[in-house]
This record gives C-alpha cells, sequence and structure tokens, in this order.
C-alpha cells in the first residue's frame, strides 16, 4: 500500500509539502497517527520507525512561486501526482488524503480523514511534517524576523507582527489574503 498526505497547505508562507510512502507490510504501532495529533517530538520518533519500516517513500515540495501560479489545490495536487509516480507500479493500492490526483496509471482512492483511517497515509502525514518544519527551522536560522522557527509558515499572530514590521519575503504566497498586524 501507498499512502500520501500533504503538509504546509494552509501556511502563508513556505512550501506545501507532499510525502508518499510506501508499505509491503503495515507494521503494528499506536506511535503512528495523523501528524496534527503529534508532538514534535513524537513526529520525530514516529518518522525513525517509518522510515525503518517503509520499503520506501518520497517528498516533494512546491514552493511559493508555483504555488501562486496554478493555486494551492492544483500545486498539491501536482506534487502528489509527483510523488505517487515516483513510487507506484499499474497494480499499487494507493490512498489519498482528501485530494483527487486524477490519473496515475494506478487505482487511487481519495478519502477524507485517510490519514486518520490508514496507517500508510498517517505515515506519509508524518514524515512530510517532519520533512517540513526542518525546512522552516532551517529558513527561520538563515533569517527569523517572520518567525519561521517558532510559527512554520502558518499565519499567527506573531508571524503577521512580522509581516507588518518587514512586509512580505518571497517565501510568502502572494496569492494569500494576509492581514498583517502593526506592532
Amino acid at each position: 500500500m501507498i499512502g500520501v498526505d500533504e503538509v504546509g497547505r494552509g501556511s502563508i508562507a513556505g512550501p506545501v509539502v507532499v510525502c508518499a510512502a510506501a508499505f509491503t507490510s503495515i507494521p503494528r504501532s499506536d506511535r503512528i497517527a495523523d501528524s496534527k495529533r503529534l508532538s514534535p517530538r513524537q513526529r520525530e520518533t514516529a518518522a525513525e520507525l517509518i522510515r525503518s519500516a517503509a520499503r520506501s517513500w518520497v517528498i516533494t515540495e512546491v514552493w511559493p512561486e508555483v504555488i501562486d501560479r496554478v493555486n494551492i489545490l492544483e500545486a498539491t495536487r501536482l506534487a502528489m501526482r509527483a510523488s505517487v509516480l515516483a513510487l507506484a507500479a499499474s497494480d499499487a493500492e494507493v490512498v489519498v488524503d482528501h485530494v483527487a490526483v486524477g490519473d496515475v496509471g494506478c487505482p487511487v482512492q481519495s478519502i477524507t480523514g485517510a490519514d486518520s483511517a490508514f496507517f500508510a497515509v498517517a505515515a506519509a502525514s508524518i514524515l512530510a511534517k517532519v520533512h517540513r518544519d526542518r525546512v522552516m527551522l532551517e529558513l527561520g536560522l538563515r533569517d527569523d524576523r517572520w518567525g519561521w522557527s517558532s510559527n512554520m509558515g502558518y499565519g499567527t499572530k506573531s508571524h503577521r507582527v512580522g509581516v507588518g514590521r518587514h512586509g512580505r519575503s518571497y517565501l510568502h504566497r502572494q496569492s494569500f489574503r494576509l492581514s498583517p498586524v502593526l506592532p
């Protein structure tokens, strides 16, 4: 089975990240759940378990320049298609959380809430979240005027204060409405 999920779709800055994770067999673990339900430490621990159990996985990033050109749904769909095509054979069983990816040469089920119902999708969710958080932390080390290291690119009040002070960066999604907060 191949599970596919995204993270960062609702953020105002940084990439949308998709992971496809392929499993020959599904290990038993109560530590694997939708990434939103786990703490950062729990996600890191779960990611190690997933990497050792997965047959393979792939991460696809789509950055704001493309998101602004095609819109966030299409950017997510492009990343999901690329991820599935990188891993799937014609006889693969693929489950995607919520987004219809179209024809990728194998059957794909798009199921809302799949990240809570399917191990492989929850695993993909965790790997995507761990990867994206690392990207945002690295960006924060380079320039943290917008608080990337704490908000991970999401539109928190402190992030919007940073936008009010410094304007938008090249990492901000220009197509997203953003109400800056003046300090």
